[in-house]
């Protein structure tokens, strides 16, 4: 009886949010990050680097973000027709190696040892590809034999100072698909996700060469606008469909340009006034998705300060919120503008921090990603602070997706509890074929206050039966019980059982 009425109390006390200095921690929000590698503007810091130099500068970047409670890494592995892993579907990126197409030396099994670092750390690792852009400027004599500027010039449209693929194409999507199918099949990611360049930001002076692939593929009365639209969605929707039947608990997630449509053009848009949109000049429509259920999460790019006149950070994230369903909204904020922007407001220290108030304010807002991963490592102290001491001081639950499979999850057993000064190690046996979290919590014994916090994550990958995790622990949380449950990648959830972290209490 004294167990059932302890699973009771954990289950209320792990439906209370947490309060510090004010704010109220969310017990389930996703702290996200991007880790851009094209042009190496995050990782690795110089493609000629040591494979021990690269690894170092990984783990830098993944150990500041664990030390700020983030629980999910973006990085991307597919920047331009190019690779972060071995395929024959693709080089290797010569951002990872200093030559498309040359592997990379003494650093075998990059992909598999960058998501295993990542949930070391109890982090998410969403898989992060750039879809049409083929080339990232016009040197094409610096290409691999092997990219598809070689193999399908077909498929090439030279637009701007890049080329892309023709996102009209059936043989283009289906090529994508089988990339991200190739993904998901051999490598452990929680999520793929896709940026904001679906057809190109649009160049003065420059026409995007698809009339022929319109005339040819485009529908009896269907504008060339309608067209390009639909490609976009075919490919959203083919993407979702191949997840889902290889891995139904991998999550989908795109992260639009942040202005869908102005209130100018439409009345449905947002009272901004951007100089390009979604809808009518990159042909991508994430309502439309988010209405057909085809993403598990959607990530707006937020990037303008709070009040700022042509696109305010509030007016957009507020717009996006009456807009969300069917999905986890998430907001895409900007630090890399932080003292390093004409705008102003980005002098303050506290710009970002408004902006996670806002989020947190918004009931359809469950989490907030940064861009990009470099901004606040090592520079911004005072803001760095803040987000540590008021929105970030402890743990969060990661986010589930969206696909509702619901299954029964057995209780962990605890294999073995070493207890030293100020921590607690516990190591714990779980078998499943899902990737599933252990969460920790430290929580007052019956009688006491009703006060439960998360203090640990631990990430079992698929198949992986076994983990330990060690916990740093206050002094007030060593007068408490530890608390362990099981949530697997769907969101459902074990029951609770607690392990007695204090000798004096045995």
């Amino acid at each position: 009886m004294r167990s059932l009425i302890l699973v009771s109390l954990l289950s209320f006390f792990l439906s209370c949010s947490v309060h510090r200095r004010g704010e109220t921690v969310p017990e389930t929000e996703f702290r996200g990050v991007w880790i851009a590698t094209v042009v190496n503007i995050d990782w690795p810091k110089n493609p000629n680097d040591s494979a021990l130099k690269k690894k170092q500068d990984f783990i830098e970047i993944l150990d500041f973000y664990e030390t700020l409670n983030f629980n999910a890494a973006i990085v991307q592995i597919r920047t331009a027709g190019d690779a972060f892993y071995p395929t024959e579907l693709a080089p290797w990126s010569k951002y990872l190696t200093g030559k498309e197409g040359s592997p990379p030396k003494d650093f075998e099994n990059v992909l598999d040892w960058m998501i295993s670092e990542t949930h070391k750390r109890g982090m998410e690792f969403h898989a992060w590809l750039n879809p049409y852009r083929a080339t990232f400027d016009l040197d094409t004599l610096a290409l691999s034999e092997q990219h598809d500027f070689y193999g399908h010039p077909d498929w090439m449209i030279k637009y701007g100072k890049k080329y892309y693929y023709d996102p009209g194409l059936p043989e283009v999507q289906q090529k994508l698909t089988n990339v991200i199918t190739e993904v998901i099949k051999n490598y452990s990611v929680d999520a793929i996700h896709f940026d904001d360049y679906f057809y190109p930001y649009k160049v003065k002076g420059e026409t995007f060469t698809d009339s022929l692939t319109f005339q040819t593929y485009g529908l009896p009365n269907q504008s060339l606008e309608e067209w390009r639209r639909s490609n976009v969605d075919t490919l959203v929707k083919k993407v979702h469909k191949a997840i889902k039947k290889v891995k139904p608990w991998v999550q989908f997630g795109i992260s639009p340009f942040g202005v869908w449509k102005n209130k100018d053009t439409d009345p449905n848009g947002s009272d901004t006034k951007a100089g390009q949109t979604n809808y009518e000049d990159l042909y991508a429509d994430p309502l439309l998705w988010m209405e057909k259920g085809w993403l598990d999460y959607l990530v707006p790019q937020a990037y303008w300060s709070m009040d700022y006149p042509p696109a305010s950070h509030r007016v957009v994230t507020q717009w996006w919120a009456e807009k969300a369903e069917n999905v986890n909204l998430y907001v895409g904020n900007g630090p890399y503008k932080i003292k390093n922007n004409k705008d102003k407001a980005w002098n303050r220290k506290n710009e970002i921090p408004k902006q996670l108030t806002l989020a947190r304010s918004q009931e359809e807002i469950t989490g907030n990603v940064f861009f990009s991963a470099k901004s606040l490592i090592g520079k911004h102290k005072n803001v760095v602070n803040i987000l540590k001491r008021r929105f970030y001081p402890i743990p969060a639950q990661n986010p589930s997706g969206r696909s509702g499979i619901k299954r029964d999850l057995a209780l962990p057993n605890i294999t073995s509890t070493q207890i030293a000064h100020k921590s607690v190690t516990v190591c714990l046996s779980h078998s499943d074929t899902i990737p599933r979290f252990a969460h920790f919590y430290s929580f007052a014994p019956i009688g006491g206050p009703d006060k439960k916090t998360l203090i640990g994550k631990s990430y079992l990958s698929e198949n992986e039966d076994s983990n330990c995790i060690t916990l740093k622990l206050t002094k007030k949380q060593l007068k408490h019980d530890i608390g362990i449950e099981i949530k697997d990648a769907f969101g459902n959830k074990s029951k609770l059982m607690s392990i007695n972290a204090n000798p004096k209490r045995r």
